[in-house]
């Protein structure tokens, strides 16, 4: 393992520690009794207390210093004067522990009395101070000039997405939104369980994967011999307790599905599902409307939110449009009655890509993701799904084409599914055959036939509407964010590259194209400006190590990060 210089230092004022015999990590309970918020809030002139934390900075002034410890809840200022902390005639705590063995980034835990400086800063003065953990590695902290300018931030998002732990140190305005995260789940939950609906949990893995038109990760039980598919939706489960008797359940679940990642997927996300007998898809857009004005206020304390330059707001009712009118409002096209062979070919007219496995409901869903879901900004409900889109929902009461479904678009992405839940096991069993249909054309998200569940259904399930809420999108809603990443505290990320000493000259040539991506051969090389020789050595290892790719297109050249 490769050290930098301040991490073999870091490790040198560890021996340091030990010879001293100091414990950099020591096993035992720390008092602690006040946090820097109850400080703040609450603070009393020389009242006593023991905080902890890591020191963030630090100004050392001879005989007098002062520290930022940051807790759990922000950040107190620390006086340390060297007579107050060691009163005695050995001052080494003061003058070698505090002022030379510890970094920024390390723990300790600090008694002492409050105080208001003359600047009025309140302030610990420290009486006592322990090392509580030494850090091994520098923290990447900010550093702001006089005129407020802020230089080496730790803004990368692949660094912060893979590091999460560092970024919540070093920017702790990213935990507020997993505080909004956290109350969001909290306000749901109060909702459903002031009505009565019950929490549940159902399986992870799964013999079928069933519930949704996706793609499963598929694993092995050694000790029964069968393959196992990782959930991609609970509702099969949620519904077999629907006919067990309870008239709702809901569950907050970890679903995973092998499919794309982007801004908006992850491989592995939570959905909120709920089921209540004896309602139908007209009651559940009453009751999701309601839900969300409510789940809105308890998060920011107001209906409306920002999310880019959208202003969003969850107050109550919704529109309701029907699928059919947002495909003929945006396209002009009719789905009404039409053959899957005239929605292609609509389809083909509106340059949308489609293939021989996609069937009429897909066909459809494509032609409303590509022309009519970026057009719903405020919450939305698009109705009356045609049949093929919906192999697990009623038939609708007037129209047998379509289905009693709606799903829920906030700026132009889908947040929540529902139905009237199809309660007819031999229509249920004819839907499944049809997916089968559609695998064989090579539909890999095509559903599998569950014959426990169509078991179920013969023993008899109640009228019911379920609803499904995708958590982290609303999460993103909520909170302001473009990338479900942010919203994630550890999203999936591609395997990490091996780390590569760069030279001065390649970190040239890798910053150049940090700041453009993608730049021309011969501008790069220019702007490099270095030598002939430099520049083929530098080019060269780069190209090695996997982290630039060069394109030809005719003539032209063009060089981009990896």
């Amino acid at each position: 393992m490769q050290l930098s210089e301040q991490e073999i230092i870091r490790r040198e004022k560890l021996d340091l520690l030990r010879q001293m015999n100091i414990n950099p990590y020591p096993a035992d309970l720390f008092p602690v009794n006040h946090t820097s918020k109850d400080i703040k809030t609450k603070f009393e002139e020389g009242k006593k207390v023991i905080v902890a934390g890591r020191i963030m900075s630090s100004r050392i002034q001879g005989k007098a210093s002062f520290a930022s410890l940051q807790d759990s809840e922000g950040r107190i200022q620390l006086y340390v004067n060297r007579d107050e902390l060691c009163p005695g005639e050995d001052k080494n705590l003061y003058n070698e522990v505090f002022k030379k063995l510890i970094d920024l980034g390390d723990f300790i835990g600090v008694e002492g009395t409050l105080f208001t400086t003359q600047v009025g800063e309140k302030t610990v003065k420290v009486t006592d101070l322990k090392l509580l953990s030494k850090t091994l590695k520098p923290l990447p902290l900010p550093k702001t000039d006089t005129e407020g300018n802020i230089y080496d931030a730790f803004t990368d998002p692949e660094l912060r997405y893979r590091m999460r732990y560092v970024d919540l140190v070093v920017n702790p305005h990213v935990k507020e939104v997993f505080v909004k995260r956290t109350k969001l789940f909290n306000a749901m939950r109060n909702f459903f369980n002031d009505k009565g609906y019950f929490e549940v949990e159902t399986p992870i893995l799964q013999s079928i994967p069933g519930g949704a038109a996706a793609r499963p990760f598929i694993t092995h039980h050694n000790s029964l011999d069968i393959p196992l598919y990782m959930r991609i939706a609970n509702e099969l489960y949620l519904k077999r307790l629907i006919v067990g008797g309870f008239d709702g359940v809901y569950e907050f679940s970890k679903n995973f599905r092998n499919e794309g990642m982007d801004r908006t997927h992850n491989p592995e996300f939570t959905a909120m599902e709920i089921y209540v007998a004896y309602k139908d898809y007209n009651w559940m857009m009453q009751f999701t409307e309601n839900l969300l004005e409510y789940c809105a206020i308890q998060v920011n304390g107001t209906t409306e939110a920002t999310f880019g330059e959208h202003k969003v707001n969850f107050k109550a009712p919704y529109p309701r449009v029907t699928m059919t009118d947002a495909i003929k409002q945006f396209t002009g096209f009719d789905i009404s009655g039409k053959t899957e062979e005239e929605i292609r070919n609509a389809a083909i007219e509106m340059e949308i890509p489609v293939d021989d496995s996609m069937g009429k409901g897909k066909l459809i869903d494509e032609i409303f993701g590509a022309k009519c879901e970026e057009n719903f900004i405020q919450p939305t409900f698009i109705t009356d799904y045609p049949k093929e889109m919906s192999p697990l929902c009623k038939e609708h009461r007037s129209n047998p084409e379509l289905t009693e479904r709606f799903e829920l678009m906030i700026c132009g992405k889908e947040v929540a599914n529902a139905y009237s839940e199809l309660n007819d096991p031999i229509d249920q069993r004819e839907r499944f055959e049809n997916q089968l249909k559609l695998a064989d054309r090579g539909d890999d998200e095509a559903m599998f036939i569950d014959n426990d569940f169509l078991r179920a259904l013969e023993y008899g399930m109640p009228p019911t509407s379920g609803l499904g809420i995708g958590m982290d999108r609303l999460v993103m809603f909520l909170t302001n964010n473009q990338s479900i990443q942010e919203v994630l505290f550890f999203p999936q990320m591609r395997p990490e590259k091996k780390q590569v000493e760069l030279t001065e000259d390649e970190k040239i040539i890798i910053n150049l194209l940090k700041e453009n991506n993608s730049i021309v051969l011969s501008e790069l090389k220019e702007k490099a400006a270095l030598s002939g020789k430099k520049w083929d050595a530098a080019m060269k290892s780069l190209s090695k190590h996997n982290l630039i790719k060069v394109l030809v297109e005719g003539d032209s050249k063009t060089v981009e990060l990896k």
